[in-house]
């Protein structure tokens, strides 16, 4: 696109509300829906008055509001919830909770609240939530006393420089109180006393940077404190001891330390909470090099300890001496050196262990040794020299009840002959995103006796299978094998065939091109089918040899399949029978256009159809009243429809009754034909322009196709009747008919090789290379290209791969010496060689057919019309350019009579 055309498009969208950058529209007015009012982020300098008058809850934060207009809150008595966050608030009002005696939920964080009184408040005996964090408080007397029913304290960056709310006992029934990111620098004896009476359990003192004291019995006057949060503040090792000591006794349960520079741990940095029932520890984000032995001795009762995302040089056998109890432990990018043997072995009842993403040298012959419990094993992500893995990596987990393992991104290569035999009791084995290249030969998944799912999501596809690739897993009910598959699928028997629990396979994006009728055949729980972005179209042709291959067939169980960019133009008349289980059935981003009228009869349960980007054009009764029939979604946008009587009629009256979702109706469901709705939403076709002449119509077809066939047959019978019954003599006694083969091309990983001079490269970026967004691929040198590998080997190879050879021809291309010494040499020798009529020509300057022939061995002649396109000089025919561009791309490479002779 022109770049001088970017601001004109950006105003017209702006003018008509479109949202063509996908931002929605602002919103003016304040949205109402089951007793709630927004109005946030609309500008307001005071609250509306012209809301419903029973309204529970009010948002007006984000505007411009400097005090609640108490005058206009009084019209709404009923609330319970007000949210005035956000604002330019400077004081509250005692009349607030006069006007609104129900309120319970009062926000009003992020203003400039500077004193507050008792008598702010005093009247506010109903809230139970209260958010006055981030404001500039001073508070003055015993602002809270009166809020007896208060469960929710928020006071977060008020600059405050102590904890200390009031002198008196108050707020009984405050539960959870947040202090984060205020100017603390000492946590007092006395500064929690007017918490005595209250049921705190949850206290939030985030972000201190300034906390440098805790004075002896702090935290008595509430010791029945259950979770303290301390991440993000500075705590020095003496302050992290005092914190410890000062807990001791109390309820704690949940102790949370993240980011608070504990860069290191002693035998007696914890000695305070051995007389706690901590359960739960938070260690993360603190850049911990060391652990002393007996750390966590004492800690009998911790259930969970998080220590993810620091750099432990080293774990050993006394790393968790004293965990026992510990069922789940974080080790998330946490350690950056050496795993001993028996490092885990205190953790006898540990069930859940995330190692993802450390950098661990190796795995020992004892590394997971003593995990006698464990079930959940993450080991993602990791770095280390291991890219095979054999029948020893894993021989520390034989006996545990390990039920899942993740292997995924830590470039795998290879799966040796039982690699998980000792894990029997495994369910789950993530192997997606590495590298693994090899045939499984069924081998590698001996001893997997109860595994249920296998995951080999994107693997760079170099996984080739054979028919006995899963014999040893029956038990598997999930497969994944999206872009990871090389080679055929072409192979009796099917390697699917012992999966005979299997419910969910996902072949996506493997270029499959050739299956027999038998690959899935004895899959009968099978639900979940994902073929998209394969190259299935020739299987589904009525002219392939043998017919439409029909691979579905005995799908009793399917509810669900993909074939979204298959290349697709045909479906066979049987493609879906008995699939009558089906609920959703994708076939985006295909070529289809005309179906045949009974290839959706069997589908009674479909609820969700997507055929957008497509090629259809008229949407007959006879072919989708019985798909359509209980949908609840369907999605057919972006097809070139055909806005006629006989087209889409009946699918113009079924949208206008259907009570069936279907998004972007009134901006993607656009008219191609006839000239008179060219661009207008379906929508505003007409259905009474039809009804009144139909009848007409009928009859007049009708009459007339009597009369012509009268007329035809009495000529017929009286000129040729002889003819006729010599011709029938032989018809009844000699063979009818002959069919050649369709012949078929063979398949390649690009669409298109680009030869271009470098002075074009600008050219090929902005008009050709976007193209790949609607599933075409490019071979491009200047991206493409793999380092270190030769030029000439470059060519040769991708040329070969390639289905068709784009020539983007200016004078400069013409007098490039490398592509006329080799690259057209080549291009000619590999389709004389292969019989290909694969050329594209791209003539971005006019030049003569001579020129051509002397730089490029090539003549206008020798290409299919349709594939010598020349780029136009006016703007507006840019898109016809385009539409050339992928006729010739998708047009056959099957060499026409005697095209290259001569």
């Amino acid at each position: 696109m022109n770049r001088s055309l970017i601001p004109v498009l950006l105003v017209g969208c702006m003018e008509l509300f479109v949202p063509c950058l996908g931002v929605a529209p602002k919103r003016t007015t304040c949205l109402v829906e089951n007793g709630r009012a927004d109005c946030s982020h609309l500008g307001l300098r005071e609250i509306p008055s012209d809301l419903p008058r029973n309204i529970t809850s009010l948002d007006v934060a984000h505007n411009q509001l400097k005090t609640p207009t108490l005058a206009t809150l009084a019209l709404f008595p009923a609330l319970r919830h007000l949210d005035v966050g956000y604002n330019s608030i400077t004081s509250l009002d005692a009349g607030l909770c006069k006007n609104l005696p129900f309120l319970q939920n009062l926000s009003i964080q992020h203003n400039v609240v500077y004193i507050l009184q008792e008598k702010d408040l005093k009247l506010c005996s109903n809230l139970t939530h209260l958010n006055l964090a981030d404001n500039k408080l001073k508070l003055k007397g015993e602002p809270f006393v009166a809020l007896q029913r208060l469960t929710w304290l928020d006071v977060s960056k008020n600059g405050l420089a102590s904890v200390r709310l009031g002198n008196q006992p108050q707020m009984e029934n405050l539960v959870t109180l947040a202090f984060s990111g205020n100017n603390i620098t000492t946590l007092g004896k006395d500064d929690f006393s007017f918490l005595k009476n209250s049921s705190l359990q949850v206290l939030k003192l985030l972000n201190l940077p300034s906390l440098q004291k805790i004075e002896s019995g702090c935290f008595k006057p509430i010791s029945g404190l259950r979770a303290l949060l301390l991440d993000n503040s500075k705590l020095t090792p003496q302050v992290t001891s005092m914190l410890c000591d000062e807990l001791s006794g109390t309820a704690l349960r949940n102790l949370s330390l993240q980011n608070t520079q504990q860069h290191s741990l002693t035998n007696t940095t914890f000695t305070g909470l051995r007389s706690t029932n901590l359960t739960r520890l938070d260690l993360g984000r603190n850049n911990m090099a060391h652990i002393e032995n007996g750390s966590f001795q004492g800690l009998t009762h911790l259930d969970s300890l998080s220590l993810e995302l620091n750099n432990l040089k080293a774990l050993n056998n006394g790393t968790f001496q004293g965990l026992e109890n510990l069922r789940w432990l974080n080790l998330w990018s946490a350690v950056k050196g050496n795993v001993e043997n028996y490092s885990f072995e205190p953790l006898r009842k540990l069930e859940y262990l995330n190692m993802g993403k450390t950098s661990m040298k190796d795995f020992k012959e004892f590394t997971f040794s003593g995990l006698h419990s464990l079930k959940f094993l993450d080991l993602s992500q990791s770095t280390s020299v291991i890219k095979t893995i054999t029948d020893r990596t894993f021989i520390s987990l034989a006996g545990t009840p390990l039920k899942t393992l993740n292997l995924t991104y830590m470039a795998l290569q290879r799966l040796n002959p039982g690699a998980f035999s000792h894990l029997g009791n495994l369910t789950t084995l993530l192997l997606a995103r590495n590298f693994i290249s090899q045939t499984l030969s069924g081998l590698e998944f001996e001893g997997l006796h109860q595994v249920e799912e296998i995951d080999f999501f994107l693997n760079s596809q170099k996984i080739s299978l054979t028919p006995e690739s899963f014999i040893h897993v029956p038990t598997l009910k999930v497969l994944l094998l999206g872009r990871a598959l090389n080679g055929t699928l072409n192979l009796e028997p099917s390697p699917f065939r012992p999966l005979v629990n299997l419910t969910w396979l996902d072949l996506s994006n493997n270029n499959i091109a050739n299956i027999n009728e038998g690959l899935l055949e004895g899959l009968s729980h099978l639900k979940v089918l994902t073929l998209q972005h394969n190259n299935l179209a020739r299987l589904w042709k009525d002219a392939n040899p043998g017919g439409p291959v029909l691979f579905l067939k005995g799908l009793h169980s399917l509810t669900n399949l993909q074939m979204d960019s298959n290349g697709l133009d045909e479906l066979p008349r049987d493609a879906f029978q008995g699939l009558t289980n089906l609920s959703q059935l994708s076939l985006s981003g295909n070529l289809l256009d005309k179906l045949h009228e009974s290839v959706f009869d069997d589908l009674k349960s479909l609820r969700v159809l997507q055929m957008e980007k497509n090629l259809v054009t008229s949407v007959p009764k006879q072919v989708f009243q019985s798909a359509l029939a209980n949908l609840s979604e369907l999605r057919m946008e972006r097809n070139p429809f055909d806005c006629t009587c006989e087209s889409i009629l009946w699918f113009v009256e079924w949208l206008n009754s259907t009570n069936t979702s279907v998004p972007g109706l009134q901006g993607d469901y656009i008219c191609n034909t006839p000239p008179a709705y060219y661009k207008d939403s379906v929508m505003a076709f007409e259905p009474l322009s039809c009804k009144d002449m139909s009848p007409f119509q009928a009859l007049y077809v009708l009459s007339s196709t009597a009369v012509l066939t009268l007329l035809f047959t009495a000529f017929l019978v009286h000129f040729q009747g002889w003819r006729i019954q010599f011709y029938w003599s032989i018809l009844v006694n000699r063979t009818l008919g002959f069919r050649e083969d369709a012949v078929v091309e063979g398949r390649y990983e690009y669409d298109g090789y680009i030869i271009h001079a470098p002075t074009d490269a600008g050219w090929v970026e902005r008009q050709l290379l976007p193209l790949e967004n609607e599933h075409f691929s490019f071979f491009h040198e200047d991206r493409d290209a793999e380092p270190g590998r030769s030029q000439l080997e470059t060519i040769v190879e991708n040329m070969r791969r390639s289905r068709k050879i784009i020539f983007v021809v200016t004078e400069k291309l013409l007098e490039d010496p490398w592509c006329r010494q080799f690259k057209a040499h080549h291009a000619m020798h590999q389709l004389m060689e292969d019989s290909r009529d694969s050329l594209v020509l791209v003539l971005l300057q006019e030049v003569q057919d001579h020129q051509l022939s002397q730089a490029l061995l090539l003549r206008r002649s020798m290409l299919k019309p349709r594939c010598v396109l020349h780029w136009p000089l006016q703007r507006e025919r840019i898109p016809a350019f385009h539409q050339q561009l992928r006729l010739a791309l998708a047009t056959s490479n099957r060499v026409s009579g005697s095209r290259w002779l001569g």
